[in-house]
């Protein structure tokens, strides 16, 4: 079953005189957990602003598992986006407030996720109480607290330091292991990628056209241990030469240009 199929997608910005997405098609499988990876600045970002419907495509379409239902997607962005006049609590069980529960029976909600997320003992604090990883790990408790059947992770751990972001990818993979959810990231962190994903997609064409598709068919459960392993970095090695190429074939046609 599809959690998410992208047909002949193409979008471009009305100020800038050039495609973002042409004729893009790719699908996400549901409880799969797929990892885009592309340079800065191709549209990542964009493709998931028309998935989340803030942008409209100028053609192609997007279809999401249970669409016609509210709380279809989770989203969680970059930088965590708690509201600092709220609790910790009140952070996480906003989304269930506004899709129409009473404060009461959204918090209870919300609390029974608490210690599964590492929560348990933040429910009154303050974000400016938290570490950045208790942050973000509230920021993902809110975007799971609706049970949306796709989550959309826009490099939700880039914030963090480097230690802080290896325990934090490790919590996720743990998490994921449990919830089987279905998830859409984006990363420019090749490693994070292969510790995290099912499979791969890798822009090889600019506007955003052909996706590489690659499996990542290292048993789980993974580890960082697993990023030590031979087989994790000869995939890494060939992520690298494909986005290599697209760099070459970049300034080849800077050059031509020129």
């Amino acid at each position: 079953m599809k959690a998410l199929e992208i047909n002949n997608l193409s979008f471009k910005y009305k100020e800038l005189d050039k495609l973002i997405l042409e004729d893009l098609s790719f699908s996400i499988d549901k409880n799969e957990f797929v990892t885009i990876i592309a340079p800065s600045g191709t549209g990542k970002s964009t493709l998931f602003r028309l998935i989340l419907g803030l942008l409209k495509p100028n053609k192609g379409n997007i279809n999401i598992e249970n669409q016609n239902k509210k709380n279809v997607i989770g989203y969680m962005p970059q930088k965590d986006c708690l509201m600092p006049w709220r609790s910790i609590l009140d952070n996480t069980s906003v989304g269930l407030e506004l899709n129409g529960y009473s404060k009461r029976k959204a918090r209870k909600i919300a609390q029974d996720y608490f210690e599964s997320f590492n929560l348990q003992g933040t429910e009154k604090l303050y974000p400016h109480e938290l570490s950045g990883g208790m942050r973000q790990r509230a920021s993902f408790l809110r975007a799971i607290v609706n049970n949306p059947p796709l989550l959309l992770l826009d490099e939700p751990f880039s914030s963090l330091d480097s230690l802080t972001r290896r325990k934090m990818q490790e919590w996720l993979l743990d998490l994921c292991e449990k919830e089987k959810n279905t998830v859409f990231m984006i990363t420019h962190d090749i490693e994070e990628a292969l510790l995290l994903s099912d499979r791969i997609l890798i822009c090889t064409q600019l506007p955003y056209k052909n996706l590489k598709s690659i499996d990542v068919n290292i048993k789980r459960p993974r580890t960082y241990e697993t990023s030590l392993t031979s087989e994790f970095i000869e995939l890494k090695r060939s992520i690298l030469n494909i986005l290599d190429d697209l760099e070459a074939n970049k300034e080849g046609k800077q050059n031509e240009k020129d």
